[in-house]
């Protein structure tokens, strides 16, 4: 029997809307902290979260 391996939300690259919602921030600006950071899910809350103070 074949099992199906499954990926954390987590674990993949961050979408736009999620990141903002997360940190009360920007769409625009998300999509550009995504842009930067890639699926580096951690420099991309870091960045997040410099922008939402």
């Amino acid at each position: 029997m074949a099992q199906a391996t499954r990926t954390a939300a987590s674990e993949g690259p961050y979408d736009a809307v999620t990141l903002a919602k997360k940190h009360r921030i920007s769409v625009e600006d998300a999509k550009k902290i995504i842009e930067q950071y890639g699926d580096d899910r951690k420099a991309s809350d870091k960045a997040a979260r410099r922008i939402a103070v």
